[in-house]
C-alpha cells in the first residue's frame, strides 16, 4: 500500500479488511467529537477568564457558526480530493489545535481557538460520515450509520469520565484536559492514519448492495454538480425533515438535565439519571433497529414508527409538565422511551438520506453530509439562540412544545423520500457485476 497516508482501493474490500477500515471511520467519528468538547470545564473556564455566561454562549454560538460553513465547503472537498486525503491532515491538525487551547488567557482568544477549531472539525466530521457510506454496502448501511452517531454521543461520555478522573489529579487546571485531549487525538489520529484507506473515485462512483454485488455506477463522464443533488425534491425534503426533527434532539442534548432540573425540581443527580436512561436505550436502538432495517431493506417505515414513538412520549412529558406530582420513574421510563423512539427513528433515516443520494450521484455522498453537518450546526445555534428566550418568556413546556410540533412536521414530509414502504420481494443474487439501481 506504500507510505502514503492515501491509500487508494482500486478493488471493493470485503471482510475483516472493509470492517477495519470502517471501524476507522467510526473511530475517526468519535475522536473529531472528541476533540471540540469543552462542556466538563465550562464553570473553570468561566472563572479562569473572568468570563460571563452571556459571553461563553455568544462565543460557541460563533464558533458553531464558522463550523457549519466549513462542514459545507468541506463536503464538497472530500468529493473532489478523496476522504483520506482530506481528514487525515486535519485530523493531525486539529490534536495540535487541543494543545493551542492551553494558550488561551481571554475570551477574544478563547473565540479564536474555537473557532478555527470549529472549522477544522466540521471538516473532520463531513469527512467521516461519506466514509461510512463508501465501506457500507446498503445491507448494513443502517447500522453502520448507528455506530457512526456513537461517536458525537460517545465523545460527550469519554470528555466526562475523563475530566471526572482526571481533574483532581491536576488541581482542577482545565488546561490539562486540552493537553490530555490532543495527546489522545494525535495518537489515534497516527492509528487512523496507517489503518484507514480510500476508495478510488472510480469505485465511489458504485452503489454497492452487498460486499460483492454493485447495483450501478455513475457516469463518470459527466461532471460532479452541486445543483444536480438539490435539483430533487427528496434532497430538500431531507434537508428540511431533518432540520425540524433536530429541534427535540439538540434540546435535550443541549439542554436536557437544565429542562428536567428545572420543570420538576430534580437534582442534578436525578435529572442526569433520567439523561442516562435516554442516552442508553437511544444507543441500543441505534444499532439493534438499524440492524432490523438492514435485514428488512426498509428505511421510512421504521423512520416512521420511531418518530410516531418520540412525538408520543414528548407530549406526554409536556402532559407531566403540568402536572403535580410527578415520580422519578415516571419521568426515567418517559426518557428512555423516548430516547428508544429517536434511535429508532435515526439509523435508518441517515441510510436514507446517503442511499437517496447515491441514486442521484453517488460521487456526491461527501457533499450530501457536507449539507447535514452544516444543517447540525446552523439548527444548534438556533436553539442556543432562541429556547432561553423562549423558556424566560413562557415555560419549558412552551418550548417542548415547539419542538413537538416540528418533529410532527418531519413525518409528512417523509413522503417525499424515496424507497419503499414495504418490504422488497426477495430476489436472486448474481455474479458480481453492476445492474441498473432501482429508482
Amino acid at each position: 500500500m506504500g507510505l502514503s497516508y492515501v491509500r487508494e482501493l482500486s478493488e471493493y474490500p470485503t471482510g475483516s479488511r472493509r470492517m477495519r477500515i470502517l471501524s476507522m471511520a467510526v473511530l475517526a467519528s468519535l475522536i473529531g467529537s472528541y476533540e471540540g468538547q469543552i462542556v466538563p470545564v465550562v464553570p473553570l473556564l468561566l472563572e479562569d477568564l473572568h468570563m460571563s455566561l452571556i459571553t461563553y454562549g455568544s462565543v460557541s454560538a460563533l464558533a458553531l457558526i464558522a463550523g457549519a460553513i466549513a462542514a459545507m465547503i468541506g463536503g464538497r472537498l472530500t468529493d473532489q480530493f478523496g476522504r483520506v486525503r482530506v481528514l487525515v491532515p486535519l485530523m493531525l491538525l486539529t490534536a495540535l489545535m487541543c494543545f493551542a487551547m492551553t494558550l488561551v488567557s481571554t475570551p477574544g482568544e478563547l473565540l479564536v481557538a474555537r473557532a478555527f477549531l470549529s472549522m477544522l472539525d466540521g471538516v473532520v466530521m463531513a469527512a467521516t460520515a461519506p466514509l461510512v457510506r463508501d465501506f457500507s454496502p446498503r445491507m448494513g448501511r443502517a447500522q453502520a450509520f448507528g455506530f457512526w452517531t456513537w461517536g458525537p454521543v460517545g465523545a460527550n461520555f469519554l470528555a466526562a469520565v475523563i475530566a471526572g478522573f482526571t481533574l483532581p489529579l491536576f488541581d482542577n487546571s482545565w488546561r490539562s484536559q486540552f493537553v490530555i485531549m490532543g495527546v489522545v487525538s494525535l495518537v489515534i489520529s497516527l492509528v487512523i492514519a496507517f489503518n484507514i484507506a480510500d476508495l478510488s473515485p472510480q469505485l465511489r462512483a458504485q452503489i454497492q448492495q452487498t460486499e460483492k454485488r454493485a447495483l450501478a455506477a455513475a457516469d463518470t463522464d459527466r461532471p460532479v454538480r452541486m445543483r444536480d443533488l438539490f435539483g430533487h425534491t427528496t434532497m430538500w425534503a431531507h434537508v428540511v425533515g431533518i432540520s425540524v426533527w433536530l429541534v427535540l434532539y439538540l434540546t435535550l442534548s443541549l439542554f436536557g438535565q437544565t429542562m428536567l432540573a428545572q420543570s420538576f425540581g430534580l437534582s442534578a443527580a436525578s435529572a442526569s439519571a433520567v439523561m442516562s436512561g435516554f442516552w442508553v436505550l437511544n444507543l441500543g436502538t441505534l444499532i439493534a433497529v438499524g440492524r432490523l432495517s438492514d435485514r428488512l431493506q426498509l428505511r421510512k417505515p421504521i423512520t416512521a414508527v420511531g418518530t410516531v414513538v418520540a412525538v408520543v412520549m414528548t407530549g406526554y412529558l409536556v402532559v407531566l409538565m403540568g402536572g403535580d406530582t410527578i415520580s422519578i420513574g415516571q419521568l426515567l421510563v418517559t426518557g428512555a422511551l423516548l430516547g428508544a423512539g429517536m434511535g429508532a427513528a435515526y439509523a435508518p433515516w441517515m441510510a436514507n438520506y446517503s442511499e437517496n443520494t447515491e441514486d442521484i450521484d453517488p460521487r456526491l455522498q461527501g457533499s450530501a453530509w457536507g449539507v447535514f453537518s452544516f444543517l447540525t450546526r446552523v439548527m444548534a445555534v438556533l436553539v442556543l439562540f432562541l429556547m432561553p428566550r423562549v423558556v424566560a418568556a413562557t415555560s419549558w413546556s412552551a418550548w417542548l412544545s415547539i419542538a413537538l410540533v416540528c418533529m410532527v412536521l418531519f413525518l409528512p414530509v417523509m413522503l417525499l423520500f424515496r424507497g419503499p414502504w414495504r418490504r422488497p420481494q426477495a430476489r436472486e443474487d448474481v455474479a458480481p457485476g453492476v445492474e441498473k439501481a432501482e429508482r
